[in-house]
């Protein structure tokens, strides 16, 4: 049983955990909850707040966003932990940061040579800050392949062998492969999810925004990881959940279909959103509210960027909790 699962590797989503548990890939369930999400998703009840801006060494601008959590445990001889969280302030200087733990309920430790990878990147690039890391476990290769964002017109690829020490790559997106008047192209994230008809192994959710200053969340899909090609119309718009900005998306796939999870920004609720679109990214249903962002500390009326994962049968989602650039790295459990 498979649910929910993302569109990584099926083996590593049992196996490990994708964004915070025992099995890894990116949202993982072996039984569902008694009550459920639309789609037949578990509903995830917050545990704890796993980071926080002012308990860290590295805090350069007194914020984090946009977590991603792989299971490692049985990816490498000696890991730092079980898991390995992976998370960045998003303003200037920014910043690839790491923490690792035992449990997807924390405690999570701070690498103490943070950033992992900085804004300046010699002779590669040097920008005013690198984030939204998401971090894709390549098992054909025995990778860990890491796209980020620096700056929000410019997704990069970096790998490597340890998921600590990485290798630049390239640019894998940017403005200039969207329509004209394309301002941002960021937060990526990238799942392995079979596109048989378009000759793909990954698929890549994304944000856009435009002259509009409405943010919209797109797609592309690759044979390889590297080389892209991207849809030029929106996958899910704005005004698809009644919002003014989307963004946040992770892909979820249960019962032989696909979903994409998002967060509205708070003053058009601040909840995550659920969309599925199917197997084939053919469809587009908009089934409303995936999770009810609570009014109290620490989510504030917002809830963004969730991974998901299992550990021990159990699902999690570690997400962003509080109001954008003010908040903290959550946990919910299913």
């Amino acid at each position: 049983m498979h649910e929910p699962q993302s569109g990584l590797d099926r083996r590593m989503f049992l196996r490990t955990t994708a964004v915070t548990g025992a099995a890894l890939a990116v949202g993982g369930l072996s039984a569902p909850s008694a009550s459920a999400a639309p789609g037949g998703f578990p509903d995830y009840t917050y545990v704890r707040t796993l980071l926080r801006p002012e308990q860290l060494k590295y805090n350069p601008t007194g914020e984090i966003i946009f977590p991603t959590v792989r299971g490692v445990y049985d990816k490498l001889a000696s890991p730092l932990g079980r898991y390995y969280l992976y998370y960045a302030p998003h303003d200037a200087p920014g910043g690839i940061c790491l923490a690792y733990g035992d449990s997807l309920e924390g405690p999570f430790t701070e690498y103490p040579a943070n950033p992992i990878v900085s804004n300046k990147w010699d002779p590669h690039y040097s920008v005013s800050h690198v984030s939204s890391p998401h971090v894709l476990w390549r098992e054909d290769l025995k990778e860990f392949w890491l796209y980020f964002h620096g700056e929000n017109t410019t997704t990069r690829l970096a790998r490597s062998k340890d998921g600590v020490h990485f290798t630049y790559d390239k640019v894998v997106l940017s403005t200039s492969m969207m329509p004209s008047g394309t301002t941002e192209t960021s937060y990526a994230r990238v799942f392995r999810h079979d596109l048989p008809a378009r000759g793909a192994r990954y698929v890549m959710l994304f944000m856009l925004n435009n002259r509009t200053n409405h943010r919209d969340i797109c797609w592309g899909w690759s044979a390889d990881g590297r080389n892209w090609t991207f849809d030029q119309a929106p996958l899910v718009r704005h005004s698809d959940a009644g919002a003014v900005n989307v963004g946040g998306p992770h892909l979820l796939t249960r019962g032989g279909s696909a979903y994409v999870v998002y967060n509205k920004d708070k003053e058009s609720g601040g909840d995550l959103m659920i969309t599925e679109v199917g197997a084939d990214f053919s469809l587009r249903r908009h089934l409303g509210v995936f999770y009810n962002s609570r009014s109290g500390a620490p989510e504030n009326g917002r809830s963004a960027a969730p991974s998901f994962g299992t550990m021990g049968g159990v699902p999690y989602m570690v997400y962003e909790a509080g109001e954008r650039l003010a908040g903290a790295i959550a946990v919910a459990r299913g």
